[in-house]
């Protein structure tokens, strides 16, 4: 099954890939690697989802917004390579949440997208991963999320 079959098994529509509001691309090629820029959630509105986790946002809220960013994620990734069943494997995440100082859960938030990334791309989409809490983020933003993946030679 490929990875759009599993999206659509799923229920799950990606949205469109966003656009940069600054000097950066949204994703670069380094030989077979694929590096995607940090996303946040981004609502279906063009809002993102805000808060501080340990303040106003809790664990659930921020798992969700999480896997709302992995969606960015791969439709930065579908939008570079045509098609998910091009990624070979998924090589790192890192996680930035949006936390207090005294918050400590920050794996359990990035979980959200660590976990759609193995439903939607299976054994591929196993990676190894940075969580970590950051005083502030663009927007407000609760977590920014990016990716390096590695491409299957066409």
């Amino acid at each position: 099954m490929t990875p759009e079959q599993r999206l659509e098994q799923l229920g799950i529509t990606l949205p469109k890939m966003p656009v940069p509001v600054a000097n950066y691309v949204p994703w670069r090629f380094a030989g077979p690697m694929l590096y995607l820029s940090g996303q946040g959630p981004k609502m279906p509105d063009g809002n993102y989802s805000v808060g501080r986790l340990g303040l106003n946002t809790d664990i659930i809220k921020g798992y969700a917004d999480a896997r709302l960013t992995g969606l960015q994620l791969l439709a930065v990734a579908k939008a570079a390579l045509g098609e998910l069943s091009r990624i070979e494997a998924v090589i790192k995440l890192l996680g930035m949440v949006n936390a207090e100082p005294d918050f400590s859960d920050h794996p359990k938030v990035i979980n959200g997208c660590s976990n759609l990334f193995v439903e939607v791309l299976g054994e591929a989409g196993k990676h190894a991963r940075s969580a970590v809490g950051m005083g502030s983020l663009p927007n407000r933003m609760t977590v920014e999320i990016e990716a390096i993946l590695l491409v299957k030679p066409t």
